[in-house]
């Protein structure tokens, strides 16, 4: 089997809700973005599929990067060759690029999925095949608005509840306090304070979450204050969460175990390269007996591929749904589902196992390439 043409078809997704997730973040209104289908097509038919884009930033050249740059890579090749692609494609595994190197690897899993007629979950080494969501929230304007969230998703089953506050360190604080008694002592709750604060304020508001019993403290300072995370580490007890960013590769990570400057591991297929760039990366937190909790991918293919990388390790507690879900899901027939008891499913098809809505993006299409 040989991979003979890659084609990139960019749509239009209209009309997504406004919503914030930090204070630069954010949209004001209702908009429309480029979202684009990777489809790697090989000699026996089989094609394989990924999503490239989300709801808040632009596609931008990433799409004709694919076919400019790693088509004349991939056409040739043998598509169940993930490993020597990767290598190869990892020659410009920083920044940006690492989401288009992220959609051509998940193509490469789900066309080899197809190909063995089994779920990429399998092809990894299933674990298991269900998994407790976790609700994320967006950037609220008001106090309450955080605690009213975090009750319906506790009523609905759903948990655990995790704080994206206004990164305003007192206010964040408040906000803490307010969830906490909202749900009471048993309910877990987590905080992602977004790379905000420097030092002095990291320190104030992780010693409250502590003291309010959050599970984990995410992202205080700036994603690459290893010095930082060192120190905060050795004055809190609760556990951090650091390395979603920057955009790079599996070595990225060796320094951050190294210098025990944090308790988790963090990733997904968008930001970190791919399937194989994150399955690495959570066997190697494994052997340093660390979680590899997997992040929200960014779109809902994405989220499909991080589900069955979730589903094959053991160590990943949890699948993150961004809320709301109207800037969140797009693009598939069925997206994800959280079932009454709060959990998710791993999908059984070939491959991804997602069945890609053709019809809306044949509708909104925008451009062949």
């Amino acid at each position: 089997m040989k991979i003979t043409d890659v084609k990139v078809t960019v749509w239009e997704w209209k009309d997504i809700p406004p919503t914030r997730y930090t204070l630069n973040v954010k949209s004001s209104g209702t908009r429309s973005t480029h979202m684009a289908l990777v489809q790697i097509i090989t000699d026996d038919g089989i094609v394989g599929h990924a999503f490239l884009g989300n709801a808040l930033s632009s596609l931008g050249n990433d799409a004709q990067l694919i076919v400019d740059r790693f088509k004349p890579m991939l056409v040739g090749q043998d598509p169940l060759a993930r490993e020597k692609i990767f290598q190869r494609m990892s020659t410009w595994a920083m920044g940006p690029i690492l989401r288009v190197i992220g959609a051509i690897d998940v193509a490469l899993w789900d066309l080899a999925g197809k190909a063995a007629g089994v779920p990429i979950h399998k092809l990894m080494g299933s674990y298991r095949d269900v998994v407790p969501a976790y609700a994320s929230s967006a950037v609220f304007e008001h106090t309450e608005e955080y605690a009213e969230e975090a009750v319906r998703y506790k009523e609905a089953g759903w948990s655990a509840y995790k704080i994206h506050p206004p990164a305003i360190a007192a206010w964040d604080i408040k906000i803490c306090e307010a969830v906490r008694r909202a749900v009471g002592d048993d309910y877990r709750i987590m905080l992602d304070s977004t790379w905000s604060y420097d030092y002095p304020d990291a320190l104030r508001v992780g010693r409250a979450a502590e003291a309010l019993d959050f599970y984990w403290y995410e992202d205080p300072l700036a994603y690459d204050d290893i010095n930082g995370y060192v120190k905060l580490k050795q004055d809190l007890r609760i556990p951090l969460m650091a390395t979603e960013m920057p955009n790079t590769g599996p070595t990225a990570y060796a320094p951050w175990i190294m210098h025990n400057a944090t308790d988790y591991l963090r990733g997904d297929v968008a930001i970190k390269g791919g399937l194989t760039s994150c399955l690495k990366t959570a066997h190697t937190a494994e052997t340093f007996q660390m979680n590899y909790e997997v992040h929200h991918g960014g779109n809902s293919l994405n989220n499909v591929a991080n589900l069955h990388l979730i589903m094959a390790v053991k160590n990943c507690e949890y699948f993150e749904v961004l809320l709301p879900d109207e800037v969140q899901k797009h693009g598939l027939v069925q997206d994800i589902q959280v079932d009454k008891n709060g959990m998710v499913h791993a999908h059984q098809g070939p491959g991804l196992g997602a069945e890609i809505d053709f019809e809306l993006i044949k509708h909104n299409k925008v451009a062949e390439l």
